[in-house]
């Protein structure tokens, strides 16, 4: 019974995490379910649009000033790596590895700015002294400091956001450059054009969700991206297994992947609960990812075995 009541206590901390991260697997979907580029920039761009927002904040700029800046400079990040694969010929994988690499001294000295050491490493921020957003202080707390409520209000704008985004003729360029490259030239649009803008979209999603991830904890930390990646494409493929066959508007699937989030956290909880180390996330992740990269497969096999 202990356990129990001890789970559910968890769940609103799943809830809204997963929400934050739900937020970070769009950003994920749109490079790889959408334009198929595996892009490992993310794992970078996630910690600069929370360093870059918590500076800003601590610096005394407005909440909606340090959002935007964070928008942007993961923005600039999918630029970078959108130029390293149609204007250096850098296979998208190492492309978003050498991205990556950078913005970890980036990282450091946008954390540092102002101080002696113009690197840090960790920068604190307490709902105490500044209006933030979201803050897991209030996660269970029945009113409108809930983080649960704002994030949900920022899930359902950017997706509404996107769903209207790739509805237009460049937005469907972008989809048509993903499903097939050599019909898209043919068609006369210009791939590397649209891998460019897709990538730019996605970091500057993933960066978003990092400005709101290190309010939600307090601090933004040069590891906080560490594996995002993963995270990221647990959700993905959690919510294209479970949601498949019912979420078949593109809406529908973004928000399949928030909600994929909000499992895998769910998931999380429900093992830490059971006594796993924490040492051991890692590892559960891999193997959480695992399982569901199978599902599909597995079906596919059993289902060609029964004929």
């Amino acid at each position: 019974m202990s356990f129990l009541l001890g789970f559910i206590n968890s769940l609103p901390s799943a809830i809204s995490q997963g929400l934050i991260w739900g937020i970070m697997a769009i950003g994920v979907y749109i490079t790889y379910k959408i334009l198929d580029v595996a892009d490992l920039t993310v794992d970078g761009s996630l910690c600069t649009g929370g360093a870059t927002c918590i500076i800003l904040i601590v610096s005394g700029k407005p909440i909606w000033f340090a959002l935007l800046c964070a928008i942007i400079v993961g923005a600039i990040a999918g630029l970078v790596t959108g130029l390293f694969i149609t204007k250096f010929g850098i296979p998208a994988i190492l492309a978003g590895i050498l991205t990556q690499l950078a913005l970890y001294s980036i990282n450091l000295h946008i954390m540092g700015f102002n101080t002696s050491s113009f690197s840090k490493s960790n920068l604190p921020v307490s709902v105490d002294k500044y209006n933030l957003i979201v803050s897991s202080r209030y996660v269970r707390e029945l009113s409108l400091r809930n983080p649960m409520f704002v994030i949900l209000i920022f899930v359902v704008l950017t997706i509404a956001i996107l769903y209207w985004f790739f509805g237009t003729e460049l937005g469907s360029s972008i989809r048509a450059t993903g499903a097939n490259v050599q019909m898209a030239r043919a068609q006369g649009i210009n791939t590397d054009k649209t891998k460019v803008i897709g990538l730019v979209i996605s970091n500057s999603i993933v960066a978003f969700s990092g400005a709101l991830l290190s309010q939600y904890q307090g601090f933004s930390d040069i590891n906080m991206g560490r594996g995002s990646i993963v995270i990221g494409l647990a959700a993905v493929i959690i919510g294209e297994v479970i949601f498949s066959k019912v979420f078949k508007n593109f809406a529908l699937k973004l928000s399949a992947c928030v909600i994929g989030a909000i499992v895998y956290y769910a998931v999380i909880q429900f093992v830490l609960k059971l006594g796993l180390s924490t040492d051991d996330l890692k590892l559960l992740t891999a193997v959480v990812v695992a399982i569901f990269l199978a599902i599909p497969y597995w079906k596919s096999k059993y289902s060609k075995g029964g004929k």
